[in-house]
């Protein structure tokens, strides 16, 4: 079992680590930094084991481009969890501990693109059931939704993006894969 709890400033090399040795790239690590110095609010967690961090969960502000949306919103993305550490839950309770982080802060939707399998398991519905759609709606498949605040989601219409950063770490498209 990892202790989870906020990043620290200290934590922030081996937060870049632990992303930079997870994805293909080190894109994530790079985009956690910019996020972190251009926008806020920000949830920013990771996890430790033995006084060593083994994983990390970013949330960042999101906007629909459509109707409804006006509260705070943010993103899911990156979440990363070195590979001698995975399918041990640490995952899981960054995610649960992230929500309830995000809760506590008037968060009133969270979203994620990320495995189809895996976000449905912690209570995220899939976007395009509430008229929403990610920027490249091929995706939308691995695009997900949580309400936090009950109703947050009404009359909510339109196409959700992640922060302006997000193209420029992985192109116009904002990626072709899950950012999560």
């Amino acid at each position: 079992m990892a202790t989870i709890r906020p990043e620290l400033e200290a934590d922030r090399a081996a937060i870049f680590e632990v992303n930079q040795e997870v994805f293909p790239t080190d894109a994530e690590a790079r985009l956690v930094d910019t996020l972190r110095a251009k926008v806020a609010p920000t949830t920013s967690l990771v996890a430790e084991v033995d006084g060593t961090i083994v994983g990390h969960i970013f949330f960042s502000p999101v906007t629909i481009d459509g109707v409804g949306g006006e509260g705070v919103m943010l993103g899911l993305a990156p979440m990363a969890v070195r590979e001698n550490f995975q399918r041990q839950g640490i995952g899981h309770q960054l995610v649960e501990a992230g929500l309830a982080a995000c809760q506590r802060a008037n968060v009133e939707l969270v979203f994620v693109l990320g495995h189809p399998d895996y976000y449905p398991k912690l209570g995220f519905a899939p976007v395009a059931s509430f008229g929403l759609h990610y920027a490249d709606p091929k995706l939308d498949v691995c695009f997900f939704v949580k309400e936090l605040l009950p109703g947050a989601l009404h009359g909510a219409k339109g196409t959700v993006a992640y922060h302006p950063a997000f193209d420029e770490a992985f192109g116009a498209d904002q990626g072709t894969e899950p950012p999560s």
